[in-house]
């Protein structure tokens, strides 16, 4: 599973960082990093931020 974010249409609202904090991170400057691969630990939380993003900046892809 890869996560792909569309910077353009992220307003880096925190939404995914409250789902998934262990994945996805909104710096001091608004911007979203990735901080960690989903792993299968994760992976439902990560698909719950995906589909959340009121943007819909992410999307995954499936390996």
């Amino acid at each position: 599973m890869k996560i792909e974010v569309d910077y353009d249409a992220c307003e880096a609202n925190g939404v995914c960082e409250a789902v998934a904090p262990e994945v996805f991170h909104v710096d001091d400057e608004d911007n979203l990093n990735i901080i960690a691969d989903p792993t299968p630990q994760t992976a439902d939380k990560v698909r719950q931020a995906v589909q959340s993003c009121p943007k819909a900046a992410l999307s995954l892809r499936e390996d």
